[in-house]
């Protein structure tokens, strides 16, 4: 079996480690580790799916995972990363937000298998009955008000406009969940993106304060595209694994759509294939990068994963039947609905004379003009659902509309529209 280090070093997956050698030696037996991620919004995304998988790689290797759910972190609100003040959410919000990631979460590790079963944590489980004394007390005196200021999250924001007292203390907040699980599962690695490099290793500084005890810290490096953006965010925001936040199709295109110089780093990152699969791949892909057979299989897996194998087969389909390389007349209106959500689309009443072809099209804004829908149809790049267009007077009928609600407009191979029927 491959060295779990050196296969996460060659996915590009490890930015620090408190002691690498330690480290490697520590996992030659099953460890106990645990990742926290804070309910920040009502759907985890993209970009938290890279330290997620990391915590999977490391189950499939036979340790012990803790996924934490941050109850009470997020209700406090970390400063990593964050240039200014994060806005406090309810209590009720945020309660919501657990309940909804608890559910995303187990849906990428296992908490069936008898060998290592993953067991979900949540830090409001200690924090809420400790009292403040208590904290301040029993937490609170380990720590150095001095070396708090120096860590990235805090300076950053202590040289622009300041730091509540409230995300101020988040990293003991942390650090306790780390001393937690240190005393009852004997945890002895934390993981988690490398912006919270301080945040862990103030929580090892804790364990040794509080326990005499020693442990370990692994970060990942913060994903970025190629053309410098921050992975996992579009214009319109973030890439989310709730299908009703980000389609299930709009996901599926997302990967496709990466970037040929991102592609096998994306698989490197979020496939489970083997090295030499992925090698494979990454060769074909050099060969011949115009075939996108890289994209397609980042594509695959991932909307496999997050969504499941059936959707993916489904949401592939369609974006096949949508450009004309298959029957799209066969698609089902869930997937159907998926693929257009995203499009630019009008609608038609029932009851109403639908309008001609040309009007639609401008009516999406696909085109600037009735005048522009009306010469693509002259030059042979007008179609309806697959079907070309011969004249500018054709008129849509109830029958064109694809489980009787939906009509896709297309713009010569590659620019859709949607035409609802309500």
């Amino acid at each position: 079996m491959t060295d779990l280090i050196d296969d996460l070093k060659w996915r590009g997956l490890i930015s620090q480690t408190t002691d690498e050698k330690e480290l490697r030696e520590a996992l030659k037996k099953p460890i106990t580790l645990y990742l926290g991620t804070d309910p920040t919004a009502p759907s985890i995304h993209v970009g938290n799916l890279v330290v997620l998988l990391v915590l999977r790689r490391f189950q499939l290797a036979g340790h012990h995972t803790l996924p934490l759910i941050g109850g009470a972190t997020g209700l406090v609100g970390d400063p990593s990363g964050k240039n200014d003040e994060r806005t406090l959410n309810t209590t009720e919000v945020v309660e919501q937000w657990v309940n909804r990631m608890t559910k995303q979460l187990s849906k990428f590790m296992d908490f069936e298998t008898k060998q290592n079963p993953a067991k979900m944590v949540n830090n409001l489980d200690w924090t809420a009955p400790m009292s403040a004394i208590e904290f301040l007390r029993d937490i609170g005196k380990h720590f150095s008000v001095n070396q708090m200021l120096n860590k990235d999250s805090v300076s950053t924001r202590l040289e622009k406009d300041g730091i509540s007292y409230t995300e101020f203390s988040y990293q003991v907040l942390q650090s306790m969940d780390y001393l937690e699980l240190y005393r009852s599962y004997n945890c002895t690695l934390q993981i988690g993106g490398s912006d919270q490099w301080g945040n862990i290793t103030a929580g090892l500084d804790l364990i040794r304060r509080a326990e005499g005890g020693s442990a370990h810290a692994l970060t990942v490096p913060l994903l970025t595209k190629a053309d410098g953006s921050k992975f996992g965010k579009t214009a319109g925001g973030a890439v989310w694994i709730d299908p009703e936040m980000t389609s299930p199709y709009a996901f599926f295109q997302y990967w496709l759509n990466s970037d040929d110089k991102d592609v096998i780093k994306f698989i490197k990152v979020f496939s489970f294939k083997s090295r030499a699969e992925i090698e494979a791949l990454e060769k074909t892909h050099n060969e011949n990068p115009g075939a996108r057979e890289a994209h397609r299989e980042l594509a695959r897996e991932l909307t496999a994963l997050v969504h499941s194998p059936e959707i993916a087969v489904r949401v592939e389909g369609a974006a096949r039947a949508l450009f004309g390389q298959g029957d799209i007349n066969e698609l089902d209106e869930a997937t159907l609905a998926s693929a257009l959500a995203e499009l630019p689309r009008t609608q038609v009443k029932s009851g109403e004379e639908i309008p001609t072809w040309v009007d639609l099209l401008a009516a999406t804004g696909v085109v600037d003009s009735k005048s522009a829908a009306r010469r693509i149809v002259k030059e042979g790049g007008a179609y309806l659902n697959n079907e070309k267009i011969e004249g500018e007077d054709f008129r849509l009928e109830k029958s064109h509309f694809l489980c009787g609600k939906y009509a896709v407009l297309r713009k010569g191979k590659r620019d859709l529209a949607a035409v609802e029927l309500i």
